[in-house]
């Protein structure tokens, strides 16, 4: 293994190498982040086309703008996500409509086939997968950016709070309320794999 690989280069001295022009610093950046930002930006607007073209744009913004970076106000991760937001946003009001969740499902592998002993069980788990991504898909906006920033996305408090411009304790709040919602839009899904198992 690679020292490289195993003392990976911190974001933000990444991000000074792309300021300073090294288009290997940026790349570096662009494949750690693509993916999250893309299912974010997919998580929050429900759109193919609108994940992609915000994860695009927040590389050139992070180009253009990468030197207003302030490692003081929090991590690279949360200025990532805060531009992200932002994008999203701009372009779900300028579009106004909001598009159900559209997840790619996973590529079923033979070894997946191999393994799987129940279709019943199989069918009520996708069935709750999707439930779930229906439930986040319609909470208000500033209680599905809590979610999915803080329970898909994993990060603290504190950077969420920096993402959103708000104060740590509205974090929490927001998310113990989005947490409350989901439960009642999901309690007939509880309901229905409960009586799958008796």
């Amino acid at each position: 293994m690679t020292a490289l690989k195993m003392n990976p280069i911190p974001d933000e001295e990444l991000l000074q190498q792309m300021m300073a022009g090294d288009e290997g610093a940026f790349i570096v950046l662009y494949r750690r982040w693509q993916s999250s930002l893309y299912r974010f930006a997919l998580r929050m607007c429900g759109s193919e086309a609108l994940a992609e073209d915000v994860t695009q744009e927040v590389f050139m913004i992070l180009m253009r703008e990468g030197g207003r970076f302030d490692p003081r106000k929090g991590s690279l991760s949360a200025y990532l996500y805060g531009i992200a937001r932002f994008q999203v946003l701009r372009k779900m009001q300028r579009e106004r409509t909001m598009v159900s969740m559209d997840d790619d499902e996973p590529e079923v592998t033979e070894e997946m086939m191999a393994t799987s002993f129940d279709p019943l069980l199989d069918l009520s788990r996708a069935e709750t997968v999707q439930s779930v991504r229906d439930a986040i898909g319609v909470l208000p906006t500033h209680y599905r950016e809590v979610v999915v920033l803080c329970e898909l996305h994993e990060l603290s408090y504190a950077d969420a709070a920096n993402v959103l411009g708000c104060a740590i304790g509205t974090v929490r709040s927001r998310l113990h309320r989005a947490r409350g919602l989901l439960v009642e839009k999901l309690r007939p899904v509880a309901a229905r794999d409960l009586k799958w198992q008796v």
